[in-house]
């Protein structure tokens, strides 16, 4: 994924909640609907993530130094990490903490009643705008792979992490709705606090889902099996390799691959002939998968011996 179509989604998104937290706080303010102050921190919450991301984004491009010789990458995906954390506590615990007081003090909405749907109905109208962005700036990269591999085994963080918020956040906005819908149709404010509880579950989950994703991609993952497959034929295709003995890859960040491999070389070759047939494999490695920017290959001779068949 590039980070121009994830930092697309990313502004959609950031867009979408400032306005959307404005008109809850005002919601809020006017009914005191604990659905609505659960749904503006949660708005507040996706806001502060979505900067999160552009600044993650922007300090991951930083270049090499002696200290970090392969660059600063995977920033992204610590600041992924955070996000995750940031959505459990502002968002789903908050959320918590608010239903609990909401089931203790079962207040109605007694004044500005219909002011909390309008401000709802309007914020899924700009929460589906949102959502609609990153499925399209996600579907130019995710072919014919299912939504959910795609979020499990995406590389780039950030369309994985605003497509989870922008679900969330819709189903959150129903779960308000159906809060302050039935808050006002009975008058009684324990369906306010049901909408809370249910906001605050929903955020958990996510912001848990989030961390096991990102966690993965902070210990480090390897290329993906139709990348590893694609190296393994450039490799195999030119002269002077007998065979692959073994080899590793590793995301040093979305766009960034390392590659490490030891091939086996004819034993009668020189040495300028081994190395010239080096450069040409790093050549075609790079031409099969653009992002392989580290490449380190280790020449060697086959030792394996043949195998004398049993005698039956």
């Amino acid at each position: 994924m590039s980070a121009e179509g994830g930092s697309k989604a990313i502004v959609a998104a950031l867009s979408a909640n400032l306005g959307i937290a404005a008109t809850k706080f005002a919601a809020w303010f006017l009914t005191g609907s604990s659905s609505m102050l659960a749904e503006a921190i949660h708005s507040v919450a996706d806001s502060g993530n979505q900067l999160l991301l552009l600044i993650g984004g922007k300090r991951s491009r930083r270049a090499a130094t002696p200290e970090h010789p392969f660059g600063y990458g995977r920033e992204r995906y610590i600041y992924a990490f955070i996000v995750s954390i940031v959505l459990f506590t502002v968002g789903g615990l908050f959320a918590l903490y608010e239903a609990w007081h909401k089931f203790h003090e079962r207040e109605g909405i007694h004044s500005w009643q219909w002011v909390p749907v309008v401000v709802l109905v309007i914020a899924i109208g700009l929460e589906s705008y949102s959502f609609t962005t990153a499925m399209r700036e996600s579907n130019q990269v995710r072919g014919r792979t299912s939504w959910v591999d795609f979020i499990r085994r995406a590389k780039a963080p950030e369309l994985p992490v605003v497509l989870l918020e922008d679900t969330a956040a819709l189903i959150g906005l129903v779960f308000a709705l159906f809060g302050v819908g039935m808050t006002l149709v009975t008058g009684d404010g324990i369906w306010d606090a049901v909408g809370t509880a249910a906001i605050g579950l929903l955020l958990v989950a996510v912001a848990a889902l989030l961390a096991i994703e990102t966690k993965s991609l902070l210990l480090g993952e390897g290329a993906n099996p139709e990348a590893v497959k694609r190296i393994e034929t450039a490799v195999l295709a030119g002269d002077g390799v007998e065979r692959i003995i073994h080899m590793k890859t590793l995301h040093l960040g979305p766009e960034e691959l390392l590659v490490a491999l030891k091939i086996a070389v004819p034993r009668s070759e020189t040495a300028a002939e081994v190395a010239t047939h080096i450069d040409e494999t790093e050549a075609r490695i790079r031409e099969a998968v653009p992002i392989a920017r580290v490449i380190y290959i280790e020449p060697d001779i086959d030792r394996t011996s043949a195998v004398t068949p049993s005698a039956v």
